[in-house]
């Protein structure tokens, strides 16, 4: 763990109610991100990330983990796997909503699918692509291919999250890989041409 991570830690435990700034500042992005692609929407994660650091501060006496991040990812992860359980039920898209008359159904007030210009002037068409990808993983594969890639962390950091073996979690992405290839397989291909 980064020095500077300990002392700001030992600091706030010392009673200095403002040490906890510098880590917020450096991982509030990394988490967020992580959260962002774990969740169904920005509400969630709003709520998801501020419950995280609710619970890193009220358990912070009891951390004794080598990577700080780690532990907050740690405690999304829980978040997000408790909220999914809570919220399993099946709703209709033919259901009724209040409209002005009361009678519009749920599937009418869903956006327009596709990408907005606001959306493809931030990436490209294969980034949209990868991440529609990802989102047809598996809960656990779409987790250990977030934590790696998003996050750079390590098969055993991912393994004690997930709280599984380190060849599980090898396996989840080694799964989620070859799902990945599958799926993109056409759009490498034509990368591949177009390179050529």
């Amino acid at each position: 763990m980064d020095i500077s991570d300990i002392e700001c830690i030992n600091a706030y435990l010392c009673g200095d109610s403002n040490a906890l700034e510098p880590l917020v500042e450096k991982y509030k992005r990394p988490l967020y991100s992580f959260i962002l692609k774990m969740t169904e929407g920005r509400e969630d994660t709003d709520e998801i990330f501020q419950e995280t650091w609710f619970r890193a501060l009220k358990n912070i006496h009891k951390f004794r983990h080598k990577n700080f991040l780690n532990w907050l990812f740690r405690i999304a992860h829980n978040l997000v796997i408790d909220r999914a359980r809570r919220n399993k039920k099946n709703i209709s898209m033919q259901s009724a909503v209040g409209g002005d008359d009361g009678t519009s159904t749920l599937e009418e007030h869903l956006p327009a699918p596709g990408i907005s210009p606001a959306e493809e002037s931030g990436g490209t068409m294969l980034g949209q692509q990868i991440e529609e990808a990802v989102e047809t993983l598996s809960p656990e594969q779409k987790e250990v291919f977030l934590l790696r890639m998003y996050a750079n962390a390590s098969f055993k950091e991912i393994a004690k999250i997930q709280k599984c073996s380190i060849n599980t979690c090898l396996a989840r992405m080694q799964y989620a890989l070859g799902n990945l290839r599958s799926i993109l397989k056409e759009e490498y291909d034509e990368l591949q041409e177009a390179m050529s």
